[in-house]
């Protein structure tokens, strides 16, 4: 096991009150901290807390939005709802994973890229749309989602020329 520098979750568990009733709260904190959740992060939290650490677990795995493996700097989520898959969205999908070499659910080596599939973003007039952390990418092609894996630049300035 890797060691995890606990410093951000100490700063993290230093701004609540050590309560059981702040753990949601505590776990998303440490999420976007870290990307994930890491183990001995857990294990800190149901010490401070004084949660048994399966409770912390159990909650951890319990939301979708939790992940107890790292995730790249880019989370790409690929729309597949009726509008996006009509429009293309399993073209994306292929190339994106050809591109990355990885499948749904997996993160890059290099901790750049985790891709995702959701079923839908609600914005079927964009479709087909990629989610590429908090920002949705619409009206996308197979040449147009090669530019989201570009640097985080290049990646910026085609965002603001395909919503000109």
């Amino acid at each position: 096991m890797n060691d995890v520098d606990l410093a951000p979750t100490n700063e993290i568990l230093s701004k609540y009150p050590a309560d059981a009733r702040h753990l949601v709260s505590v776990l998303q904190d440490i999420q976007l901290a870290y990307r994930y959740l890491p183990r001995q992060a857990l294990e800190k939290v149901a010490e401070t807390l004084g949660v048994p650490l399966a409770k912390v677990f159990g909650v951890a795995t319990f939301y979708k939005a939790f992940t107890l493996t790292p995730r790249g700097k880019r989370v790409l989520r690929v729309c597949t709802g009726t509008a996006c898959h009509i429009r293309g969205a399993p073209l994306l999908l292929t190339e994106l994973q050809k591109r990355l070499n990885i499948k749904p659910g997996e993160t890059t080596e290099d901790l750049e890229f985790s891709l995702e599939v959701v079923n839908c973003v609600g914005a079927c007039a964009l479709a087909p749309v990629v989610v590429v952390n908090d920002t949705a990418h619409g009206n996308l092609t197979v040449s147009r989602v090669r530019r989201l894996l570009t640097t985080k630049e290049k990646a910026s300035s085609s965002n603001q020329e395909e919503e000109n």
